[in-house]
């Protein structure tokens, strides 16, 4: 686990010296040239640097006057991960990966392409196009050609770009989709058991850390110049839409993987039940707790992505909390099987799925404010024997969504222990460095902690 996925106090800066010398000397087209060279049909990809004049979104410092930044291609290139996802295929570990899988070279592989740059067909790509600038801004937002000249029209609207072909990025439940197509994947973009045993990292997400430390390069509601309502809460209601949207998908995805081939698929147990340093037996927690209705032996199921979503169900809505809780009991029991029954997996899933369906909206829709944030970090920290014992992947989405609720409340509260609390809720993250070695009763007293200090 990187503990740098929850610092959440990254946010846009000043570009350094160094970044400036980048900015400065790339080979940026001028907005006419842009405007003639990529807009060759609509639907058509043409490239970040179609993006990148300084006059438009590669300007070195952010713009205050305006309802965008103006220097997020800056951003994405200098600081962005997703920037440098495709060179990830050109390294050793990429080659050696691609070597195992049988895929021959990872940087034309189709099977790593899909998630490691954009990669659409050969009639979608406009003239300008690269496939080897990686995750770039249409991956996100779209194929650019309809849209790329009008939308900087004085009286455009950003629903008329959305019409073009624009994704919808400031729609929090789109924007979780298109983050999940890859960080959680489908059945085209996917991370199995078999990759993970070549070498690839298992997948896991929490839209509002992720979106801190990408860095962000856009304005939130209730910015100076953000366009939309303000929002000052805009941060909580990312992180409990994420939450929705993330078990909706798993679940899709889930019912969709029972009707593999391979079954089951071991990518969505709980990876350090087996994957763990062994002790001996007196030293052993596992041992110590038991198994519960599960065979020892069995690989449990990893439900980290209903962990912290419990918690804010039942908060926001109790009747729906015990429908879902029922159908993710059922859900586990059935998973962690040796063999889990494909049919009942399948059933099971698509009705948990239609339930998290259902809140989306409610939880978007939902009012935040300094009472239920704080009522929310106290629920989730206090769930600390329930959470800790299931094991670290959803140790670490609790770790994250104490952090960002933390960073909210006391942005708006200016807690007196506020040095206090950063250091407890760093302690988890700490905890999480070497998941092989993770021991759930530390995590919960360090959870324990945290929330002592709440109150």
């Amino acid at each position: 686990m990187n503990t740098k996925l929850a610092t959440k106090s990254l946010r846009l800066f000043l570009l350094p010296a160094a970044a400036f010398l980048l900015v400065a000397f790339f080979p940026f087209t001028s907005s006419a040239q842009t405007r003639t060279s990529a807009y060759d049909g609509a639907g058509k990809y043409t490239g970040p640097g179609s993006c990148a004049s300084t006059s438009c979104h590669g300007s070195i410092t952010p713009r205050t006057e305006n309802d965008v930044l103006q220097n997020e291609y800056s951003t994405w290139i200098v600081k962005d991960k997703h920037a440098q996802s495709y060179k990830a295929l050109t390294g050793n570990i990429g080659e050696r990966m691609a070597g195992i899988l049988g895929l021959g070279k990872a940087e034309t592989a189709p099977r790593c392409l899909t998630c490691h740059a954009l990669n659409p067909p050969p009639a979608e790509r406009s003239r300008t196009f690269d496939v080897s600038e990686g995750v770039s801004c249409e991956s996100c937002h779209g194929p650019a050609s309809g849209w790329l000249g009008p939308h900087t029209e004085r009286d455009w609207t950003h629903q008329k770009s959305v019409e073009l072909g624009m994704v919808d990025e400031r729609s929090l439940t789109k924007r979780t989709e298109k983050c999940l197509s890859c960080h959680l994947g489908s059945d085209e973009k996917y991370v199995d058991h078999e990759m993970i045993a070549a070498g690839h990292p298992d997948l896991f997400f929490e839209l509002d850390s992720f979106s801190a430390v990408m860095p962000r390069h856009w304005k939130e509601p209730g910015e100076p110049g953000a366009a939309g309502q303000s929002d000052p809460w805009y941060d909580v209601r990312e992180l409990t839409t994420g939450q929705a949207v993330q078990l909706r998908e798993s679940m899709l995805r889930l019912a969709s993987r029972s009707k593999e081939k391979t079954w089951p698929e071991y990518s969505e147990m709980q990876c350090y039940a087996c994957h763990h340093s062994l002790t001996p037996p007196e030293q052993s927690w596992r041992q110590a707790r038991g198994y519960g209705d599960r065979r020892p032996g069995d690989p449990p199921w990893n439900a980290s992505r209903y962990a912290v979503f419990r918690d804010v169900v039942h908060q926001l809505d109790g009747e729906d909390a015990g429908q879902l809780d029922n159908q993710i009991s059922q859900l586990t029991k059935l998973m962690s099987q040796l063999n889990p029954d494909r049919d009942a997996v399948a059933s099971a899933a698509t009705n948990s799925a239609q339930l998290a369906d259902a809140l989306v909206a409610k939880i978007n829709a939902a009012a935040y404010d300094p009472a239920s944030t704080l009522r929310l970090l106290q629920k989730i920290s206090a769930d600390a024997e329930d959470i800790s014992g299931q094991g670290e992947q959803s140790a670490a989405q609790a770790a994250m969504a104490i952090q960002s609720l933390f960073v909210a409340y006391d942005r708006d509260a200016k807690l007196q222990n506020s040095a206090e609390l950063r250091a407890a809720i760093s302690a988890l993250f700490q905890q999480l460095e070497n998941p092989s070695a993770y021991d759930p009763a530390r995590f919960a007293r360090q959870m324990q902690q945290v929330n002592a200090l709440l109150r």
